[in-house]
């Protein structure tokens, strides 16, 4: 039995729009996508693919949240 993994972009697009629509009123979505962007190239080797998706969306949250906290 194979585990198939979704595309590492269309994880990224996944993640980006679920953010984007989340934290509308604070930032632009192309900064939530530099963020995830960036948390993806982080976790792309230390995460195994089946975990990408969950992990990559929690960390960029906590990123982001601490973002607009600053802001």
């Amino acid at each position: 039995m194979s585990v198939e993994t979704p595309k590492a972009q269309d994880v990224v697009d996944d993640v980006t729009g679920r953010l984007a629509s989340e934290f509308s009123t604070k930032l632009s979505p192309a900064a939530v996508g530099v963020i995830v962007r960036a948390t993806h190239r982080e976790l792309q080797e230390q995460i195994v693919p089946e975990a990408i998706g969950e992990m990559l969306h929690r960390l960029a949250r906590h990123r982001i949240a601490r973002v607009v906290r600053v802001l």
